[in-house]
């Protein structure tokens, strides 16, 4: 199929452009108007007729090559148009078929008729009669699926027109750019025009009301798409020296629409006002009802050439994001978690476009709150609120974003009140220095800039951690109360989309001793299959503190770890290698009794020699020269041995090797032991305190 071409025919498909305001009118003037000049008295039914028009024009109406011809004694006639154009609406190669011609010098006729442009035949027949004294008539069009349309036009050029269940699929063929979006539905309603009379000083004015019913579209890339759509539809134009002044209203009572990347329910009601302008629809004035919102007003041009936005200003005033929200500011801050956000409090918010384009936006937050859900239930994972402040945005220039955020929450952690501010210019925000409270401490975030790209948003910056009580932070987190502080300095932090990598170090002090980490990287942080990679060096550590904070017994002394390749996915470990060792030094090495039956419960049955197992009722400590242990985790097994060069003939390994009066060694025979089977032990150990039986 084919388009036309303005100012050529010979194309077999309509092109359509914007459509003009009294096309139904004008369309069955177009083609009757010719026939006028058939009005001969000479003219008689059964008589040949032959009528050539090389051009035929009125104001938004324009015809090229008309021919009417009828055979001698023939009933049928044909009539043909190279070319009609009505307003930017544009056919071409249209043929009218009359089953019946008849001519008179008061009346034309065409019964039966079908109507076809090129290869593509109207789905329906046509009905026209016409009094060529008076210019009245009526026309009838009759759908193959049912649905018709009446039309009368009197003899003071008033239409009034009726629709019923007209189907839009069969009728989108005529319509390329129509056909393109797969529209469907069902639409019946009332047109009424009335022709502009300069006697009178009467402008010419067209009412339309009417219902969709059914409706819906589809884009071919299926971003764009609805179904099920019932609207209510009114509109009143009335011509002007420029062009058409006009207001309507749309009431959306049903279906659902999808356009990338919001999903919209029935509801909104639309009330607006503007011009119709040649190539140019105008909206001086738009109301938008919208559950959740207390007013919305916008003005917009657009060019119905091309069907693009131009010019466009939207105001939003008290806003309720709790019902907004999830429907419209979820899909653009986070597609991938959109149904775990949630929100409250109220904004209000200004847009401003140019040529197409955004070029503007103010949203001021009042009392807002957001929060992520954890993911798969089970509570918020981070949440910040009340929020309010300013947030401004400029195509071009700087602007100063600036909110107060009284307070939030992470995982089990309690946030203090804090201030951001920010540099906003086209693509980057450069946040200014921030400090987030935490417990006794604070993250402080320094110089943080982040740009967006193709890909989404990325940045760079630096960080650190003034001192957190280690006991404070490990009550807040339902852990071990262990003793220390968290401090960091972290002077590379990057951001791209889905990570969060650490260039620097992250150290704590813990247990007399410290923690650094290093290389820390962190993929899709709240999203479902949050990926955690590190290093992690343990230096110093006291068994003491670290065996009675965990109810493990007793063991003095200290040991060294190296956890090697860590990787944890959804806060859990998948893979790592890590060595626990004595620490290098002179200092007092002693175990006790229910320490010795715990390494013995995590080392399996035999992990005590059975020559060494009668001393476990004689004492309460044993002396040790040395501990080493270590774990290689992949595909849910863990890999054991012992201290480094102290494997035994038969296969075993020393995790424990005694030292001193008494002295006692702890072996340990299974070198593979699942995962989660070595979880569940020590947690049995450390919550019920219960020491294991040995044999």
């Amino acid at each position: 199929m084919k388009r036309a071409a303005p100012g050529r025919s010979g194309s077999s498909v309509p092109r359509v452009g914007h459509p003009y305001p009294y096309t139904a009118a004008a369309l069955v003037a177009a083609l009757v108007a010719p026939l006028f000049l058939l009005a001969l008295p000479a003219a008689h039914a059964a008589s040949a007729i032959a009528l050539s028009i090389e051009r035929l024009s009125r104001p938004g109406v324009d015809i090229r090559k008309l021919r009417l011809r009828r055979e001698p004694g023939a009933a049928a006639a044909q009539l043909h148009v190279d070319r009609l154009v009505i307003g930017n609406w544009r056919w071409a190669k249209l043929r009218l078929d009359c089953a019946r011609f008849d001519l008179s010098s008061r009346q034309l006729s065409c019964r039966g008729g079908r109507l076809r442009a090129g290869r593509e035949v109207l789905p329906a027949v046509l009905d026209l009669e016409l009094d060529l004294g008076d210019g009245g008539g009526e026309v009838r069009l009759r759908m193959d699926d049912g649905g018709r349309i009446d039309a009368r036009v009197d003899s003071h050029a008033r239409l009034h027109g009726r629709v019923v269940a007209l189907s839009l699929a069969p009728l989108a063929r005529w319509f390329p750019e129509l056909l393109a979006w797969r529209p469907t539905g069902v639409f019946s309603g009332d047109l009424d025009w009335q022709s502009a009379d300069d006697a009178a000083n009467r402008p010419a004015r067209l009412r339309l009301s009417g219902a969709l019913a059914d409706g819906g579209f589809a884009s071919a890339d299926g971003r764009q798409a609805a179904e099920k759509l019932a609207l209510d539809i009114s509109i009143d134009a009335t011509q002007g020296r420029r062009g058409w002044d006009w207001s309507g209203a749309v009431s959306w009572t049903a279906g659902a629409a999808y356009w990338h990347p919001f999903y919209v329910e029935a509801g909104p009601l639309l009330r607006a006002s503007g011009s119709l302008e040649r190539e140019r629809l105008v909206v001086r004035e738009a109301a938008i009802e919208l559950d959740g919102v207390g007013q919305l007003a916008a003005t917009a041009s657009i060019d119905l050439d091309t069907l693009r936005l131009t010019d466009a200003a939207m105001a939003l005033s008290t806003a309720d994001l709790a019902v907004i929200g999830p429907q419209f500011i979820a899909p653009l801050l986070a597609p991938a978690s959109a149904e775990r956000l949630r929100f409250a409090g109220s904004m209000s918010a200004g847009l401003r476009f140019e040529q197409g384009a955004l070029t503007a936006l103010d949203a001021v937050f009042d009392e807002a709150g957001f929060s992520l859900a954890r993911a798969g239930g089970g509570g918020a994972q981070l949440s910040l609120g009340p929020v309010s402040g300013h947030l401004p945005w400029r195509l071009d220039g700087s602007v100063t974003a600036s909110l107060r955020v009284d307070g939030g929450r992470w995982e089990k952690l309690s946030l203090g009140a804090f201030a951001l501010e920010a540099r906003v210019e086209r693509d980057t925000i450069d946040l200014a220095r921030s400090r987030i409270p935490v417990l006794d401490g604070a993250i402080v975030v320094d110089e943080l800039m982040l740009r967006r790209g193709g890909g989404g948003w990325t940045g760079r910056g630096s960080a650190t951690v003034e001192p957190i009580s280690m006991p404070l932070l490990t009550d807040a987190l339902g852990l071990p109360i262990m003793a220390g502080v968290l401090s960091a300095s972290i002077p590379g932090l990057r951001v791209t989309p889905g990570e969060i990598a650490l260039d620097g170090a992250l150290v704590t002090s813990v247990f007399d001793g410290y923690l650094r980490a290093t290389g820390l990287r962190l993929l899709e942080p709240f999203g479902v299959a949050s990926h955690l990679s590190a290093e992690l060096e343990l230096r110093h550590i006291d068994l003491a503190q670290l065996t009675d904070t965990f109810s493990f017994g007793s063991i003095t002394g200290f040991v060294d770890a190296d956890v090697h390749g860590l990787e944890l996915v959804r806060w859990r470990p998948v893979r790592f290698d890590a060595r626990i060792g004595s620490s290098p030094g002179r200092y007092r090495k002693r175990i006790s009794q229910r320490a010795v039956q715990n390494i013995s419960a995590l080392g399996g049955a035999g992990a005590v020699a059975a020559l060494q197992r009668g001393l476990l009722g004689l004492f309460d400590t044993f002396g040790y020269s040395e501990i080493g242990l270590r774990c290689v985790l992949a595909k849910d097994v863990c890999v054991m041995s012992g201290i480094e060069g102290a494997d035994r003939a038969d296969g075993s390994f020393v995790i424990v090797k005694g030292g001193g009066l008494p002295a006692l060694d702890v072996i340990g025979y299974n070198r593979r032991v699942d995962w989660k089977e070595l979880v569940g032990r020590l947690q049995r150990v450390i919550e019920g305190n219960v020491a294991p039986v040995t044999r």
